[in-house]
């Protein structure tokens, strides 16, 4: 039942983005558009609230309940994230907006969105590390909690890599080939 939830709120996401969206800038109706698009952690919460209700009923902590801890914990780092640019994406194609920026390509600024992108990612993987914790506290029980535990550890990693990349790009920024830098320098 938990994966199906978490399957039902991905797609939830994504619905409430597209109807908001659509009523923001199809139907003209900025107001509603955004009522429908701050629905869209309530999805988070009805996941908690079920997560916490099936561990207190009984059942033994596994994946599905990690799973539900990541989801939720990169939702909350990304979510915003996607819908701004979504939003984007559908103001300039259906309301004559200006293009989306595209995030840059070369340099220090390319690096310092990496950062941003890492950043985003730590934190996503600090929540669902913190609510595993809460979860392992919640069980109590040391032997039923290896599968939760290991969800923290996968979070370490993926906090680690975020980093390294972040870190990569700062060392060796990617350099713009010999045209475009040229195309760059007479512009400025």
């Amino acid at each position: 039942m938990l994966v199906t939830l978490i399957i039902v709120c991905e797609v939830g996401f994504w619905v409430l983005l597209a109807l908001g969206l659509s009523l923001r800038y199809l139907a003209k109706r900025p107001r509603a558009g955004v009522a429908v698009l701050l629905c869209e952690p309530l999805l988070e919460v009805v996941l908690l609230v079920v997560s916490a209700v099936d561990l207190r009923n009984g059942a033994e902590p596994d994946w599905k309940h990690g799973l539900a801890a990541v989801y939720i914990g990169f939702t909350v780092t990304h979510g915003h994230y996607m819908i701004k640019w979504a939003d984007g994406h559908v103001a300039h194609r259906f309301a004559g907006g200006p293009p989306p920026v595209k995030p840059p390509k070369y340099g220090m600024a390319r690096a310092l969105h990496e950062w941003r992108m890492s950043l985003r990612a730590i934190f996503g993987a600090g929540i669902a590390a913190a609510l595993l914790q809460c979860a392992v506290w919640y069980v109590g029980d040391a032997g039923q909690t290896a599968s939760l535990q290991a969800w923290q550890g996968k979070m370490g990693i993926v906090a680690a890599v975020s980093l390294i990349i972040a870190v990569g790009y700062t060392i060796w920024p990617k350099q713009a080939p010999a045209g475009a830098r040229s195309e760059h320098e007479r512009a400025g």
